[in-house]
Parts: structure tokens; C-alpha cells; sequence
């Protein structure tokens, strides 16, 4: 398993899903008062996404540090400020929130059951092996920092 540990990148891993997600997606009918409110949803959810993994990268651009998971050797800094006071993984946040917006446009509990597939993907094979790394290379100051952020949110 070790093998699949940092090797797709976050974003193909995103757009993997949403075709995923679209393809299970069953149409189902529903009222236009009830496409309208998921509409606005779905758009609330893209939004606060897409801010939420901007002002990750902007952080890690200010801090002049690597913004490609697969490398973590390569981060120069800790990041603990701005969006990363709270969470520690605002990208990979982000992403989510935009794939849950897709998921509220499908309609579809099927393709809802791929954010979890999403988020236990990114949980084992990005973002455990990230922490190792920034455990071994920034120590205790990442140890307390992973007591006072919460991975997600």
C-alpha cells in the first residue's frame, strides 16, 4: 500500500472523483424550488472551496514553500498562520468543499458516498505520509501544532 502513498497528484485525484461521482449520478427528478435551493448550495460550497484552497496556496506562496504534495522534502517552512490556524490541510479542504457542491448538483446519495471514498484516499495515502515528514522534519513545533489544528476542519 505503501506504493500509492504520494504518487497522484491532489488535483487529477479531485477531478478522478467528480467523474466518478458524475457517472454513478442517477437523474433523479426533483422540484424546480428544490433545484433551485441545491443550485445556491452547490454554488456556496464551490465558492467557499475554492477561497479555502486559494488562501492555502497564497500561505504557502508567502512562505515561499512548495505547494506540490508529492514532494514534502521540498517545504522550506512550517505554515501555522492565516487559513492554516484553522486546518491544517485548507488545499485539500478546499477540494472537498467543491467536490460536495458537485455531489449537492448530482443529487445523488451514490455519488455523495464517493466524498467519503475522497476523504479516507486522502487521509492515508497524502496526508498521513505528509505528516510524517513534517513530524521528522520540523518536530515538536509541528507535534503542538497538530494539537491546536484540527487535519480538516
Amino acid at each position: 500500500m505503501k506504493a500509492l502513498e504520494l504518487k497522484v497528484p491532489p488535483l487529477v485525484l479531485v477531478v478522478l472523483t467528480a467523474v466518478f461521482m458524475w457517472a454513478v449520478a442517477s437523474p433523479a427528478p426533483t422540484s424546480t424550488a428544490l433545484h433551485g435551493a441545491a443550485l445556491y448550495l452547490s454554488v456556496g460550497l464551490l465558492l467557499a472551496g475554492v477561497i479555502c484552497a486559494a488562501l492555502g496556496v497564497i500561505a504557502f506562496r508567502q512562505a515561499d514553500t512548495t505547494v506540490d504534495p508529492r514532494v514534502p522534502e521540498q517545504s522550506a517552512h512550517l505554515v501555522t498562520s492565516g487559513i492554516y490556524q484553522v486546518s491544517r490541510n485548507p488545499m485539500y479542504l478546499g477540494f472537498l468543499l467543491m467536490l460536495c457542491a458537485w455531489a449537492v448538483l448530482l443529487s445523488s446519495l451514490l455519488s455523495a458516498a464517493f466524498l467519503v471514498v475522497f476523504v479516507l484516499y486522502m487521509n492515508r495515502f497524502q496526508i498521513i505520509p505528509e505528516e510524517r515528514f513534517m513530524q521528522k522534519k520540523f518536530g515538536a513545533v509541528y507535534a503542538q501544532y497538530k494539537t491546536q489544528v484540527r487535519r480538516w476542519l
